[in-house]
Parts: structure tokens; C-alpha cells; sequence
């Protein structure tokens, strides 16, 4: 079977186990999501969502982190880890929305990457689930692990994978692909112990037929 063939299986299946692809993550505002997603780089969404809820009820706009003290801020964002870098990023990130697009979000992958703190995944992520626009496939470490596993791709490098990724997944299907990835492996294809044997894609992996057919 083609990529693209494997990928016509494959996708039904997750979309019917998990259905509308929506964000983990909470939010109110798409400056507020950016910086939840700034959050999530080496951290669990759940972690991430307990911090929110408090930084969240005093942070609404790129404004509110620009009047910040940086100390408080790092108090607020301390548990997710990286939390001196992320501060400082979002800080950077507050005042050139400012200085460059008025405090409104950018729509953009291009606009988005200019912003400390955004790189290509987050900006993915940003188009993806408030707008659902396609620029790029995210590729996270549970998509790159996943894509070598089912055999779609033969790297490590995610712009490489993304590049591959994107010559047979439809660009309509790009923004849910990586969600159905991430979730699977969360739930089954897990990194240290994939459960191959009740996995519902196992048929068309690559990784779990020959586990299976050992």
C-alpha cells in the first residue's frame, strides 16, 4: 500500500474514536491561547490549564503582560518548567504585538514566527484551532514518533517530516492529522510501552505488524 492509501485507513479510524478535533487547552482570548500554547512546549496540557486558570483571571490582552512585573509573572508560570525562558519570551512576545500589529494576532505562519516564543509547531497550532487555517502540519514529538511507527516517514528532522507529511495528507485534514496523532498517543501508541495489540490501527503500522507477526 501507497502512504497515501495507508493514510485513507488509518485517518477514519481516528477520526471515529475521537471525533471533532478541538484544543485541550482553555482560553477566552487569542492572545490568551498563544500564550497557553508558549506554556505547553515541555508540559502537559493539564498542567498548563491549572496555571492558566490563575494567570488567566488578570491577563486578558498583550497589555495586561506588558504591565507585569517579570518576577510575577514567572510565579504565575513556575510549575510549567523553562519558566524564566517562557517569561521572558512572553514578555518580548507582549510588546512586539504592540510594536508591530497593534495587539491583534497575526493570521499568518509568516507574522506568527516573528513573535519571541513562536515557533513553526506553535504557529500551526495558533492557525489550526482558532481559525482553522491550514499553513502547516504540526509536528510534535508524539506525531514524529507516530509517523516513523505507522512507516510515513523515515526522520527525526519535524520540518522534514512535515514536508513529507504534507505531500499525501489532504491539506483539509492537516490541523485534525496531528490532533488524532497527539491523542492515539496518548492513549495507545504510547512512548514507552505502545499497547500494538489493541491498537485499532495496528493493520496498517508498520511498527505493530511486526511486533505482531513476530
Amino acid at each position: 500500500m501507497t502512504k497515501k492509501e495507508i493514510f485513507d485507513k488509518v485517518f477514519p479510524i481516528l477520526e471515529k474514536k475521537f471525533g471533532k478535533a478541538k484544543a485541550a487547552l482553555n482560553y477566552e482570548t487569542p492572545f490568551q491561547f498563544m500564550i497557553a500554547v508558549i506554556l505547553s512546549a515541555q508540559c502537559t496540557d493539564a498542567r498548563v490549564n491549572i496555571v492558566t486558570k490563575e494567570l488567566f483571571k488578570v491577563v486578558k490582552n498583550p497589555e495586561d503582560i506588558r504591565k507585569m512585573d517579570i518576577k510575577t509573572l514567572e510565579e504565575y508560570i513556575k510549575s510549567t518548567g523553562f519558566f524564566r525562558n517562557k517569561a521572558k519570551n512572553i514578555k518580548l512576545n507582549a510588546q512586539m504585538m504592540k510594536e508591530k500589529y497593534n495587539d491583534k494576532l497575526p493570521r499568518t505562519i509568516e507574522e506568527l514566527l516573528v513573535l519571541p516564543g513562536v515557533g513553526r509547531k506553535t504557529a500551526n497550532v495558533i492557525l489550526g484551532d482558532l481559525w482553522n487555517i491550514r499553513q502547516g502540519i504540526v509536528v510534535d514529538t508524539h506525531v514524529k514518533r507516530l509517523s516513523n511507527l505507522i512507516g510515513f516517514v523515515e526522520s527525526d528532522n519535524p520540518e522534514i517530516i512535515e514536508r513529507e507529511l504534507m505531500k499525501f495528507v489532504p491539506k483539509k485534514y492537516w490541523f485534525e492529522y496531528s490532533h488524532y496523532l497527539i491523542l492515539h498517543g496518548r492513549d495507545k501508541c504510547v512512548a514507552r510501552r505502545p499497547k500494538c495489540l489493541e491498537c485499532e490501527i495496528n493493520k496498517y503500522c508498520k511498527h505493530g505488524q511486526k511486533l505482531i507477526n513476530k
